[in-house]
């Protein structure tokens, strides 16, 4: 699985309540591979979103394939924050 190239994924520029399904099945649909989330164009972050988020960390973590968020925009980390979610490192992994 180490050799297989990453999946990048891009999220949308809005994660609200409507985004939350198509977003957990984006995730779901890449389950078991190498998984870049590019989070550089998201300007409003949703609760529920965070929660799909937070799920899929949790999901390739416990299957040991990596998801990393990467290239977080300014908007994306300020609300990441502002729910008290974890802080990720600048490999985009939870730290």
């Amino acid at each position: 699985m180490s050799d297989a190239a990453p999946v990048v994924l891009t999220l949308s520029p809005v994660l609200d309540l409507k985004a939350a399904e198509p977003l957990k099945a984006e995730l779901l649909a890449h389950r078991g591979r190498v998984l870049v989330v590019d989070a550089s164009g998201v300007e409003r972050l949703g609760g529920l979103c965070l929660q799909v988020l937070l799920s899929a960390l949790s999901l390739w973590r416990q299957d040991e394939i990596n998801l990393r968020l990467a290239y977080p925009s300014d908007s994306f980390s300020e609300q990441w924050a502002a729910f008290g979610a974890p802080a990720f490192d600048s490999e985009g992994a939870l730290a």
